[in-house]
Order: structure tokens, then sequence, then C-alpha cells
């Protein structure tokens, strides 16, 4: 099977959204687990970022926001509807088109739109491998967003830990 590079990319942000959800229900269920709400919000904040840079807009959150929880749902909730939006508009030959924006810094890029959709999200699976030992860490249960998993329907194969 060929599958062409947008139809990748959407694919990859089906899964974005799938493990955004699966982990918000994770730490939602585990009391001590501060810092994987900090990790979560960075997650939401970046991809809100990127996408105000895509959409040519004024961010909606910070690239680290400090959120309460129900801040936390709105804005997961805003990110994916976004995304899915702004990719359903999206075709093949958007992918090549340059994007200028400012990063944190104050410095200034142009990086194509195929680059930034790819970077957010590689940037949240390494974040949520971050929740994810933190979670271990506090004796819960890591949360299987492999992406190989949301392909299956099923979790990758585990490793006991002894």
């Amino acid at each position: 099977m060929t599958t062409d590079l947008l139809t990748s990319i959407r694919r990859m942000w089906d899964h974005c959204a799938w493990a955004d959800r699966l982990l918000y229900d994770a730490l939602a269920g585990s009391t001590r687990v501060a810092a994987g709400w900090v990790e979560y919000s960075h997650i939401l904040g970046a991809e809100e970022t990127w996408l105000s840079r895509l959409e040519g807009r004024a961010p909606r959150a910070a690239v680290w926001p400090k959120l309460e929880r129900d801040q936390i749902v709105a804005l997961r909730d805003h990110v994916a509807h976004g995304y899915e939006t702004y990719l359903e508009r999206l075709d093949e030959s958007a992918l090549s088109t340059s994007i200028e924006y400012t990063n944190s810094a104050g410095k200034t890029f142009q990086t194509p739109c195929a680059d930034i959709l790819l970077h957010v999200a590689l940037h949240g699976q390494y974040h949520r491998g971050k929740i994810n030992l933190l979670l271990r860490e506090s004796g819960g249960e890591p949360v299987p967003v492999d992406y190989i998993a949301f392909v299956r329907g099923v979790p990758a194969a585990t490793q006991e830990i002894r």
C-alpha cells in the first residue's frame, strides 16, 4: 500500500488526538503526578502555538501554559478540532508552503508546512513518553500511546519490570 504524505500526516494527527485523550484519562485517574500535568499542558500549548503559526493568528495559549483541569480539556478539544479542520482544508501542494513565524526567543524562521506538522507530532510523542515515565514512577500504569497501538487498536508488547 502506498500512501501520500498528506494522508500520512492526517493519520498521525488522528493518533495525536487519540493519545492526548488517553493520557488525560490516565492523569485524571492519578493523584500523584503533578509534573505530568505540566508536561501534558505543554503538549497542548505547543500544539496550539504551532497551529496558530500555521493559521497565521495569535496563539490562544502559551507554550508552557499553567492551566486548570477545565482549561486543559477546553484547550485539548480546541487543538484537536483545530488540526482536524486545518488538515481537512489542506491539499498536498500546501505541504511545501513555507510558513513564516517568530519563535519564543524572538527569532524569525520559515519552515515548510509538512515539517511543522511532523515536528509537532513527534514533539508531542516525546512529552507523552515523559508523562508515561512519571506515571510509572508514581506507581501508576503507563498508557500505551505508541502509534502501532493506535493502528492495531490494541496495546503494543510490553516488557515486564522486575
